[in-house]
């Protein structure tokens, strides 16, 4: 999907099985979206859904949640220990892949109109996708819940977006909105009373707690407005709340942007204020799906605390981070299903491979996978091995003035190991790019010459594939060099060869541009292509030379 967003609607229904099933039914029966996850809390009575797709799917699918939910949820009966004012509670749509925010801002409006039409209830537009500041904010629009949305909506000032300014006994109201990646996560703290857990989350919270003077009054400012004392976390809201079937409180956490408060310092922070209350936190859970990066954040943080390199691979990051902050404590946490980037993942048919099916695919007479495909996997070979001997200079006595560059250089080199690895599949697709151009019809002349074009672009992404690997390869050699250099001299014949194999690589991924070059048409592109590839293979020379150099200097120590 080159399009991709996300929808997790929260639904006030975590108790009725048939009545959660119904709806994800509902959503997993919409072409063109995969739901991620359904994640139900009894003590709540709250199920969130994950799914993602192109934006069309994904309001489609949303809307007919909605009128599944509508069906059978009656607000009139619940209860629950999570804030809510409509059977479909909230309904952000969040940008993943391939589309603006703006865009989301339009599919929601477009789908919460729908809704409300089509239902006959009040619909709230809130964050990017909100019509006036004071409805920005989620906990705004939702003050007084269910119980008090009659009295909300008699107020003209609380005038629905959308639908009839009438209360809806049945379905309450639904609130639409865009906005970014929101990770609802829970500390898990070894008391089951809620007013500790929501003593640490005032502390914690963005928006910290009302100021109060020595007689517990409110004070407020020259304007009469109450003051604050603000927590210490930006982009976080939380409530502190009992989980019965859990036994124990937890601080519930939105984090609204993990890029300005990462999921570890919610963590660590929650720790610092649970230990001033005598308290000790047990372990934490995330509620849906996370992206990748907040996990990777934190496992470099822990890596780091404990002085090792946080150059290791992006899965040992991840389960360093699921161990660290406890992830599993409550319930078996698998990335593949948790995080999103792993759950819409379609793995590389060629590098999902064993080593022996690879090899036996590349040598069967099939053109492809071949040389392209070849190159790179020796690219990534290449990358790998210098990140090896980086991480195996961190925590080397002798070389404590390398650990921290050691580190970095690992970081490097395992994300170009992962760039060339893609690389492997890439360069198969574009040769079969290639053939599917020349399988089109040529009966007519206008068939043709849209067959020449399809041919002519094709070619050109072939071309542009193997040049774009041998540009990795190169960097590949220099990072092997300064592994080989600046590394544990006791592995300085992996850096060699780690260099001799990214030369191959770049050498064999030149073949395969040199091979596409004559069929593509004369102009810019095929120009500046003949003249990059004779700039790579001089760039090349010198690290090589160096980095072996520096090989066989060690075998002299």
């Amino acid at each position: 999907m080159s399009r991709l967003v996300e929808c997790v609607p929260n639904f006030s229904e975590g108790r009725d099985r048939s009545v959660i099933d119904a709806i994800a039914r509902a959503i997993s029966g919409t072409s063109g979206v995969r739901l991620l996850d359904v994640d139900p809390g009894a003590d709540t009575n709250r199920t969130v859904y994950t799914f993602v797709g192109e934006p069309e799917a994904v309001a489609e699918a949303a809307y007919r949640a909605a009128v599944a939910g509508a069906g059978l949820i009656d607000m009139a009966k619940h209860a629950g220990a999570h804030p809510r004012m409509g059977a479909l509670d909230v309904c952000p749509i969040v940008p993943v892949a391939g589309v603006t925010m703006d865009e989301c801002v339009a599919v929601a409006r477009t789908l919460g109109r729908r809704i409300a039409e089509s239902l006959a209830l009040p619909v709230y537009f809130y964050e990017f996708a909100a019509t006036r500041p004071g409805r920005r904010n989620l906990a705004d629009i939702r003050a007084g819940e269910y119980e008090g949305l009659a009295k909300k909506l008699a107020d003209p000032a609380w005038a629905p977006d959308a639908g009839p300014a009438k209360f809806n006994a049945r379905l309450g109201a639904t609130v639409v909105g865009a906005r970014e990646f929101l990770i609802a996560y829970n500390v898990n703290l070894n008391t089951r009373l809620a007013t500790l857990a929501n003593e640490v989350a005032l502390n914690i919270r963005e928006a910290g707690r009302l100021k109060r003077d020595a007689q517990g009054e409110v004070v407020k400012d020259a304007a009469g407005q109450d003051l604050r004392v603000p927590g210490r976390l930006k982009a976080v809201k939380a409530i502190g709340w009992t989980i019965e079937q859990y036994r124990q409180a937890q601080v519930s956490v939105n984090l609204l942007s993990y890029r300005t408060t990462p999921l570890h310092v919610v963590y660590e922070t929650t720790r610092e204020e649970a230990a001033r209350l005598g308290l000790v936190v047990t372990g934490s859970e995330l509620v849906g799906l996370t992206p990748l990066e907040p996990l990777l954040e934190a496992g470099r943080y822990y890596l780091h605390k404990q002085g090792r390199s946080t150059g290791l691979p992006e899965r040992e990051l991840v389960e360093v981070a699921i161990q660290s902050l406890g992830l599993a404590q409550l319930s078996p946490f698998d990335p593949d299903k948790r995080v999103i980037e792993y759950a819409v993942r379609m793995p590389g048919p060629l590098v999902s491979m064993t080593v022996e099916r690879f090899v036996d695919e590349v040598s069967s007479s099939s053109p492809a996978p071949g040389g392209g495909s070849v190159a790179a996997l020796a690219g990534s070979l290449g990358a790998a091995l210098a990140a090896m001997v980086a991480n195996l200079t961190i925590g080397k006595k002798g070389y404590e003035s390398a650990w921290a560059s050691s580190s970095a250089l690992a970081e490097r080199a395992q994300a170009l190991k992962a760039a060339l690895l893609a690389a492997v599949d890439d360069d198969t697709k574009a040769f079969d790019d290639v053939l599917a151009a020349m399988r089109l019809p040529k009966t007519s002349d206008e068939e043709k010459r849209a067959r020449s074009d399809a041919i002519a672009a094709a070619y050109e992404k072939a071309t542009s594939v193997p040049l774009a690997t041998a540009r990795l390869c190169l960097t590949a050699i220099e990072l092997a060099e300064e592994a080989a250099l600046t590394g544990n001299r006791n592995s300085a014949s992996d850096a060699g060869v780690g260099a001799l194999l990214a030369r191959a690589g770049l050498e064999a991924a030149i073949l395969n541009v040199r091979i596409n070059l004559p069929s593509v048409r004369e102009g810019a592109f095929k120009a500046a292509t003949v003249a990059e590839i004779a700039d790579l293979q001089s760039k090349s020379a010198g690290p090589l030379a160096r980095t072996l150099a520096s090989v066989e200097a060690s075998f002299k120590s």
